[in-house]
Protein backbone atom coordinates (compact mmCIF):
# COMPACT_ATOMS: atom_id res chain seq x y z
CA UNK A 1 0.00 0.00 0.00
CA UNK A 2 1.56 3.38 -0.96
CA UNK A 3 1.89 5.47 2.52
CA UNK A 4 1.14 9.49 2.15
CA UNK A 5 3.16 11.95 3.83
CA UNK A 6 2.52 15.60 4.48
CA UNK A 7 5.35 17.82 6.58
CA UNK A 8 5.56 21.36 6.78
CA UNK A 9 8.66 21.26 4.64
CA UNK A 10 6.62 19.97 1.65
CA UNK A 11 3.58 22.64 2.65
CA UNK A 12 6.23 25.47 2.54
CA UNK A 13 7.74 24.61 -0.91
CA UNK A 14 4.23 24.34 -2.15
CA UNK A 15 3.31 28.21 -1.61
CA UNK A 16 6.78 29.00 -4.00
CA UNK A 17 5.22 29.67 -7.18
CA UNK A 18 6.33 31.72 -10.39
CA UNK A 19 3.85 34.15 -10.62
CA UNK A 20 3.36 35.49 -6.87
CA UNK A 21 0.40 37.34 -7.75
CA UNK A 22 -1.49 34.83 -10.79
CA UNK A 23 -4.47 32.83 -9.11
CA UNK A 24 -3.99 30.15 -11.30
CA UNK A 25 -2.64 26.84 -9.11
CA UNK A 26 0.84 26.16 -9.25
CA UNK A 27 0.81 23.35 -11.79
CA UNK A 28 -0.88 25.71 -14.45
CA UNK A 29 1.83 28.46 -13.32
CA UNK A 30 4.98 25.95 -14.08
CA UNK A 31 3.36 24.98 -17.46
CA UNK A 32 3.08 28.20 -18.32
CA UNK A 33 6.57 29.47 -17.00
CA UNK A 34 8.62 26.33 -18.91
CA UNK A 35 6.77 27.20 -21.73
CA UNK A 36 7.80 30.96 -22.15
CA UNK A 37 11.54 29.83 -21.30
CA UNK A 38 11.32 26.61 -23.10
CA UNK A 39 13.35 28.41 -26.63
CA UNK A 40 16.61 29.17 -24.60
CA UNK A 41 16.27 26.98 -21.52
CA UNK A 42 19.11 24.42 -22.73
CA UNK A 43 21.42 27.13 -23.54
CA UNK A 44 20.71 28.68 -20.02
CA UNK A 45 21.33 25.53 -17.83
CA UNK A 46 24.44 25.27 -19.30
CA UNK A 47 25.41 28.93 -18.18
CA UNK A 48 24.18 28.31 -15.04
CA UNK A 49 25.02 24.75 -14.58
CA UNK A 50 28.64 25.65 -15.73
CA UNK A 51 27.84 22.55 -17.52
CA UNK A 52 27.70 20.59 -14.77
CA UNK A 53 24.17 19.53 -15.16
CA UNK A 54 25.22 17.50 -18.37
CA UNK A 55 27.89 15.47 -15.48
CA UNK A 56 25.14 14.96 -13.05
CA UNK A 57 22.82 13.37 -15.90
CA UNK A 58 25.44 10.86 -17.19
CA UNK A 59 25.58 10.00 -13.67
CA UNK A 60 22.22 9.23 -13.57
CA UNK A 61 22.18 7.45 -16.60
CA UNK A 62 24.66 5.06 -15.61
CA UNK A 63 22.94 4.30 -12.58
CA UNK A 64 19.46 3.34 -14.88
CA UNK A 65 21.13 1.33 -17.06
CA UNK A 66 23.46 -1.25 -14.64
CA UNK A 67 19.98 -2.36 -13.93
CA UNK A 68 19.35 -2.97 -17.17
CA UNK A 69 15.73 -1.70 -17.53
CA UNK A 70 13.44 -3.03 -20.30
CA UNK A 71 11.54 0.17 -20.40
CA UNK A 72 12.23 4.06 -18.81
CA UNK A 73 9.76 6.69 -17.74
CA UNK A 74 11.71 9.89 -17.48
CA UNK A 75 8.94 12.66 -15.64
CA UNK A 76 9.76 16.30 -16.30
CA UNK A 77 11.64 15.80 -18.95
CA UNK A 78 11.69 19.30 -20.49
CA UNK A 79 13.65 19.41 -23.47
CA UNK A 80 14.03 15.58 -23.05
CA UNK A 81 18.12 15.67 -22.73
CA UNK A 82 17.98 12.55 -20.19
CA UNK A 83 15.54 10.88 -22.27
CA UNK A 84 17.41 11.04 -25.17
CA UNK A 85 20.81 9.64 -23.16
CA UNK A 86 18.73 6.93 -22.86
CA UNK A 87 17.95 5.86 -26.39
CA UNK A 88 21.91 5.53 -26.70
CA UNK A 89 21.06 1.95 -24.56
CA UNK A 90 19.88 -1.57 -25.25
CA UNK A 91 16.41 -0.19 -23.64
CA UNK A 92 13.20 -0.83 -25.63
CA UNK A 93 10.85 1.63 -24.56
CA UNK A 94 11.30 5.29 -23.59
CA UNK A 95 9.12 7.73 -22.29
CA UNK A 96 9.25 11.54 -21.69
CA UNK A 97 6.81 13.05 -19.90
CA UNK A 98 6.59 17.10 -18.90
CA UNK A 99 3.91 19.46 -18.23
CA UNK A 100 5.01 21.86 -20.94
CA UNK A 101 4.13 21.53 -24.39
CA UNK A 102 6.53 24.14 -24.93
CA UNK A 103 9.36 22.27 -23.60
CA UNK A 104 8.53 18.89 -25.48
CA UNK A 105 8.49 20.33 -28.69
CA UNK A 106 11.89 21.52 -28.36
CA UNK A 107 12.30 17.79 -27.27
CA UNK A 108 10.51 16.05 -30.51
CA UNK A 109 12.79 18.31 -32.34
CA UNK A 110 15.74 17.42 -31.08
CA UNK A 111 14.57 13.37 -31.76
CA UNK A 112 13.57 14.09 -35.18
CA UNK A 113 17.56 15.76 -35.77
CA UNK A 114 19.13 12.89 -34.35
CA UNK A 115 17.06 10.32 -36.18
CA UNK A 116 15.80 8.57 -33.21
CA UNK A 117 12.42 9.72 -32.94
CA UNK A 118 11.12 5.93 -33.05
CA UNK A 119 12.98 5.05 -29.97
CA UNK A 120 11.66 8.13 -27.30
CA UNK A 121 7.84 8.68 -26.96
CA UNK A 122 7.30 12.30 -25.54
CA UNK A 123 3.95 12.74 -23.84
CA UNK A 124 2.05 16.11 -22.46
CA UNK A 125 0.19 15.29 -19.04
CA UNK A 126 0.49 15.91 -15.24
CA UNK A 127 3.23 14.02 -12.68
CA UNK A 128 0.43 14.32 -9.94
CA UNK A 129 -2.00 11.93 -12.58
CA UNK A 130 0.29 9.67 -14.38
CA UNK A 131 -1.33 8.44 -17.38
CA UNK A 132 -0.04 4.67 -17.07
CA UNK A 133 -0.92 1.47 -15.14
CA UNK A 134 0.09 0.23 -12.12
CA UNK A 135 3.81 -1.35 -11.79
CA UNK A 136 4.63 -0.22 -15.38
CA UNK A 137 8.05 0.75 -15.63
CA UNK A 138 11.55 -1.32 -14.34
CA UNK A 139 12.80 2.46 -14.28
CA UNK A 140 11.36 6.23 -13.73
CA UNK A 141 13.55 8.86 -13.29
CA UNK A 142 13.11 12.71 -12.91
CA UNK A 143 16.04 15.28 -13.03
CA UNK A 144 15.22 18.86 -11.70
CA UNK A 145 11.27 18.50 -11.19
CA UNK A 146 10.05 17.15 -8.18
CA UNK A 147 10.06 20.91 -6.94
CA UNK A 148 7.78 21.84 -9.29
CA UNK A 149 5.45 19.31 -8.03
CA UNK A 150 2.19 20.89 -6.78
CA UNK A 151 1.74 18.43 -4.41
CA UNK A 152 4.86 16.96 -3.48
CA UNK A 153 3.71 13.37 -1.83
CA UNK A 154 1.29 13.25 -4.54
CA UNK A 155 3.59 13.13 -7.59
CA UNK A 156 6.07 10.55 -5.46
CA UNK A 157 2.87 8.62 -4.67
CA UNK A 158 1.96 8.32 -8.27
CA UNK A 159 5.87 7.66 -9.06
CA UNK A 160 5.85 4.68 -6.94
CA UNK A 161 2.06 3.13 -8.10
CA UNK A 162 3.01 3.30 -11.71
CA UNK A 163 7.40 1.37 -10.95
CA UNK A 164 7.57 -2.25 -10.93
CA UNK A 165 8.71 -4.22 -7.53
CA UNK A 166 12.69 -4.03 -7.53
CA UNK A 167 12.47 -1.22 -10.19
CA UNK A 168 14.21 1.74 -9.66
CA UNK A 169 13.70 5.21 -8.79
CA UNK A 170 16.56 7.98 -9.41
CA UNK A 171 15.87 11.68 -8.53
CA UNK A 172 18.67 14.69 -9.63
CA UNK A 173 17.49 17.64 -8.12
CA UNK A 174 19.06 21.08 -6.72
CA UNK A 175 20.78 21.20 -2.73
CA UNK A 176 21.62 23.73 -0.90
CA UNK A 177 25.84 23.09 0.50
CA UNK A 178 25.98 22.88 4.16
CA UNK A 179 30.03 23.73 4.39
CA UNK A 180 31.25 26.94 4.24
CA UNK A 181 32.54 28.42 2.45
CA UNK A 182 30.92 26.72 -0.18
CA UNK A 183 27.10 27.98 1.70
CA UNK A 184 27.62 31.49 1.33
CA UNK A 185 28.85 30.81 -2.42
CA UNK A 186 25.72 29.01 -2.95
CA UNK A 187 23.74 31.46 -1.39
CA UNK A 188 25.26 34.37 -3.38
CA UNK A 189 24.98 32.67 -6.39
CA UNK A 190 21.50 31.57 -6.73
CA UNK A 191 20.18 34.61 -5.06
CA UNK A 192 21.33 37.23 -6.81
CA UNK A 193 24.02 36.16 -9.93
CA UNK A 194 21.68 33.13 -11.28
CA UNK A 195 18.38 35.45 -11.68
CA UNK A 196 19.97 38.44 -13.20
CA UNK A 197 21.72 36.13 -15.38
CA UNK A 198 18.01 34.91 -16.15
CA UNK A 199 16.67 38.36 -16.66
CA UNK A 200 19.00 39.01 -19.03
CA UNK A 201 18.49 36.57 -21.45
CA UNK A 202 14.84 34.99 -20.86
CA UNK A 203 11.96 36.65 -21.98
CA UNK A 204 10.35 35.29 -18.10
CA UNK A 205 12.01 38.08 -15.77
CA UNK A 206 10.89 35.78 -12.80
CA UNK A 207 11.47 31.91 -13.96
CA UNK A 208 14.77 31.84 -12.22
CA UNK A 209 13.64 33.95 -9.24
CA UNK A 210 11.52 31.41 -8.54
CA UNK A 211 13.64 28.12 -9.88
CA UNK A 212 16.48 29.52 -7.07
CA UNK A 213 13.76 30.34 -4.73
CA UNK A 214 12.58 26.63 -4.96
CA UNK A 215 15.75 25.22 -4.55
CA UNK A 216 16.06 26.84 -1.42
CA UNK A 217 13.36 25.64 0.70
CA UNK A 218 12.93 21.98 -1.04
CA UNK A 219 13.57 19.38 1.27
CA UNK A 220 16.67 17.63 -0.05
CA UNK A 221 19.36 15.58 1.78
CA UNK A 222 18.09 13.23 4.55
CA UNK A 223 14.74 15.43 4.59
CA UNK A 224 13.60 13.61 1.27
CA UNK A 225 15.35 10.68 2.24
CA UNK A 226 12.78 10.33 4.95
CA UNK A 227 9.66 11.13 2.59
CA UNK A 228 10.74 9.05 0.05
CA UNK A 229 10.54 6.50 2.73
CA UNK A 230 7.02 7.05 4.09
CA UNK A 231 5.51 7.12 0.67
CA UNK A 232 7.16 2.86 0.65
CA UNK A 233 10.35 3.64 -1.51
CA UNK A 234 13.01 1.04 0.12
CA UNK A 235 16.40 1.32 -0.04
CA UNK A 236 16.94 4.93 -0.28
CA UNK A 237 20.20 6.82 -0.98
CA UNK A 238 21.29 9.99 -1.50
CA UNK A 239 24.55 10.85 -3.22
CA UNK A 240 25.68 14.53 -3.06
CA UNK A 241 27.40 16.19 -5.98
CA UNK A 242 29.61 18.82 -6.55
CA UNK A 243 29.95 20.20 -2.95
CA UNK A 244 26.26 19.95 -2.02
CA UNK A 245 25.08 22.11 -5.01
CA UNK A 246 22.97 18.96 -6.38
CA UNK A 247 22.11 15.17 -5.03
CA UNK A 248 21.36 12.40 -6.63
CA UNK A 249 18.66 9.95 -4.98
CA UNK A 250 17.89 6.50 -5.54
CA UNK A 251 15.31 4.32 -4.02
CA UNK A 252 13.41 0.87 -5.23
CA UNK A 253 9.68 -0.75 -4.58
Amino acid sequence: MVKYYICKKIEMSEKVTPYKESTLKKKEQVEHMFDTISGNYDGLNRVISFGLDLKWRNKVVKVVTDTKPKNVLDIATGTGDLAISFSKHDISKIVGLDISEGMLSVARKKVLDKNIANKIEFLQADSENLPFADNSFDAITVAFGVRNFETLEKGLAEIYRVLRPTGIFVVLETAVPTKTPFKQGYRFYTKILMPFIGKLFSKDKVAYNYLSESASVFPHGENFNNILQKIGFIGVKNNPQTFGVASIYTASK
